[in-house]
């Protein structure tokens, strides 16, 4: 019977230390739970805390991506090896790193500022007469003295130009037959659509499309000048005139354009109001194609579509082939014959973004590696610019100079492991996915390096898009 209840005892013991070690399995897996979410919520707070920066600085920062590829105090990552080579070497490398800063360009003086100007003299002369105030002898010219320079604006003013032919008939002829009549001709051709001169209809383009100026502001200006026309009729001007005399034009101009081997284009939104079926609020893309930095003379074009579909790029990029430079848009892979090169500049952009704010200056920061490599090419590109002339010793120069720093920063992206979600892991991503296009530009020196050309010229529309109204040229 005492056995028995010691076994009992036993078995209850047992059973007890089996619960016992189950609920330490449970709270031990709870506990890490709580701290895989713990650690899982501060990381989504740095990440939080990160992108809080990065508006931050995109807001009130500097808005310049260069960054120093040298720290004072350091070795630089590209010559640390030459450094210990040999002590010249290492004075070579001081210099340059602590060479004096770049003179600031001198300020322009007025005579350059207003070159071209027509001028005209005004003389300023003596009131009442020209005669000695002490005792009466006139006075002799002796010549003129400069006393100020201004700059003077005239305002526009709107003129009415009615054009009438002078008719004449010859009267000998008139005698026998009926009379012929001959009327006065200026040669010009009067197809223009609208009560509007060639003159006019091209400020009001300039106006609408080169300083942003909607024609609603147009109206209003022109009531300035005393003139009453609705922005509707304005609007009609604009797009017969465009479409009867401007898109002969551009056609030529797209057929040259397909012609060359080196291209770069670009995309940007905008909003087109009173659209047939279409919201206000819906977003329009205004497109970029032009001549790469070929030495020819340069092409730009503007193409209008209503969405950021890549056909919009295979139909207007039918058949050419060559090298296309563009942004990291992945629409331009329906390209198929073109040859893509990568925008550098985007590159380092998305490793400036990544930056943590305070750490710049940081080597062990894996997005300030990332930088030091892609501004070296920066760098290194700008020198072999300045010092070579013909594209066919650009190229090897990049191939001696820039492909090593390429394949370094390929094996550097390699070993990147960027925490999940962090502006890091956008800037490798990026990366990683244009991976096969990085050094394309190192087959031709007349590649681009960077598309700032197309950035440069599509920046009317990013700055003035606002005021873009009910109007869609040679779209």
């Amino acid at each position: 019977m005492a056995n028995n209840s010691k076994d009992l005892q036993l078995r209850e013991l047992k059973d007890t230390i089996s619960e016992l070690n189950n609920l330490i399995r449970t709270l031990q897996a709870t506990l890490d739970d709580m701290r895989k979410s713990k650690e899982a919520s501060e990381q989504e707070l740095k990440n939080a805390r990160e992108e809080i920066a990065y508006l931050r600085k995109k807001l009130f920062g500097a808005s310049s991506e260069k960054h120093a590829i040298d720290i004072p105090g350091q070795y630089n990552l590209f010559n640390e090896a030459e450094s210990e080579q040999n002590g010249e070497a290492f004075e070579e490398i001081f210099l340059q790193t602590f060479e004096e800063p770049k003179k600031r360009k001198p300020r322009a003086t007025n005579a350059e500022r207003f070159k071209g100007l027509p001028v005209k003299k005004v003389y300023l002369d003596l009131e009442g007469e020209k005669a000695c105030p002490e005792c009466g002898t006139p006075l002799i010219y002796i010549g003129e003295e400069y006393v100020r320079r201004e700059l003077h604006f005239t305002p526009a003013k709107m003129t009415v130009i009615e054009y009438y032919s002078k008719n004449y008939k010859c009267p000998e002829c008139e005698i026998n037959e009926l009379p012929s009549i001959y009327k006065g001709k200026d040669g010009k051709a009067h197809g223009l659509y609208g009560m509007i001169s060639a003159e006019t209809i091209a400020w009001l383009m300039y106006q609408k499309f080169c300083n942003s100026l909607p024609f609603y502001r147009q109206e209003k200006d022109w009531k300035q000048y005393g003139v009453s026309i609705t922005r509707a009729t304005m609007a009609n001007w604009v797009i017969k005139n465009s479409e009867a005399y401007l898109k002969p034009m551009y056609d030529f101009f797209r057929k040259k354009l397909l012609e060359r081997k080196h291209l770069m284009a670009d995309e940007s939104p905008l909003q087109v109001l009173h659209e047939p079926e279409r919201r206000a609020q819906t977003k329009s893309y205004m497109w970029l194609y032009r001549t790469g930095e070929d030495g020819e003379a340069p092409i730009v074009i503007y193409q209008y579509s209503e969405t950021r579909a890549g056909e919009n790029a295979v139909e207007f990029l039918e058949n050419f082939q060559g090298y296309l430079m563009c942004d990291g848009y992945s629409g331009y892979n329906k390209v198929r014959e073109a040859t893509r090169t990568v925008c550098w500049a985007h590159i380092r952009r998305y490793l400036t973004e990544a930056i943590p704010k305070g750490k710049q200056l940081d080597y062990t920061q894996p997005s300030v590696q990332g930088m030091m490599y892609v501004n070296h090419l920066f760098q290194l590109e700008d020198k072999i610019k300045k010092t070579h002339n013909s594209f066919e010793a650009i190229k090897e120069a990049r191939l001696e100079k820039e492909k090593p720093v390429i394949e370094a920063f390929l094996s550097w992206l390699d070993n990147q492991n960027p925490v999940r979600g962090s502006r890091m892991e956008k800037a490798v991503t990026y990366i990683r996915n244009r991976r096969d296009f990085l050094a394309n530009y190192l087959q031709d020196g007349r590649c681009s390096f960077s598309n700032n050309l197309s950035e440069n010229s599509i920046r009317p529309f990013t700055v003035g898009r606002n005021y873009v109204s009910n109007l869609v040229m040679c779209s």
